[in-house]
């Protein structure tokens, strides 16, 4: 496994490391970050990189200024899918923010690192693009087969019909019905506009 010795920016060294199980240890990430000379280490024990809410990485990310190194043991400690890496990356350059991978060597403080900036910024485009094609095909698929799209009504026809119904006959109030219904107001009256009925 290659090391880079030292990871050089201008500002401080981040360190950050996750395991996903309490019962796992994480004195060999904190071991190869402190050996870099991280200034902070972020901590995540007992988390897993599927999670979209992180404590340490979050703390790590409102402390993060221009010209600091983020610092990782491996990759797969920072994001939770490839599309999330990806937009830390892109994010970290937007905001000069240098990113270092002990395990697989990259320093994008370096030119050749730069190129890790571009090429993870091209897979977030890439897996975004596939996302939206995917969920487009999907919805041409689902009209075609008349299935309505959306979240379900919460009033049936049939209850606002008969809703519609109650208010004429016996002039009860709206606020009632839709209260014995379980809705709100304005939910009751854009379901009978729904149906066309008149109160």
């Amino acid at each position: 496994m290659t090391f880079l010795p030292e990871p050089k920016c201008h500002g401080r060294l981040m360190g950050y490391a996750r395991v996903s199980t309490p019962e796992q240890r994480l004195d060999l990430q904190i071991d190869c970050l402190k050996s870099v000379g991280c200034a902070r280490i972020f901590q995540d024990h007992g988390i897993s990189g599927a999670k979209a809410k992180r404590p340490g990485l979050d703390d790590m990310l409102a402390t993060l200024k221009r010209d600091d190194m983020v610092v990782v043991y491996k990759l797969d400690r920072l994001g939770r899918s490839v599309l999330h890496l990806s937009d830390l990356l892109v994010r970290f350059q937007k905001e000069g923010i240098h990113f270092c991978s002990l395990s697989e060597g990259i320093n994008t403080a370096t030119p050749a690192g730069q190129l890790t900036f571009h090429l993870f910024s091209a897979v977030a485009e890439f897996q975004r693009q596939i996302i939206a094609e995917n969920t487009a095909a999907g919805l041409r698929a689902a009209r075609k087969r008349g299935t309505r799209l959306g979240r379900p009504r919460s009033l049936s026809k049939k209850q606002a019909m008969d809703a519609a119904r109650t208010i004429t006959q016996t002039g009860r109030c709206r606020e009632d019905i839709a209260k014995r219904l379980g809705v709100s107001r304005m939910t009751l009256d854009r379901a009978i506009r729904r149906v066309g009925a008149t109160t």
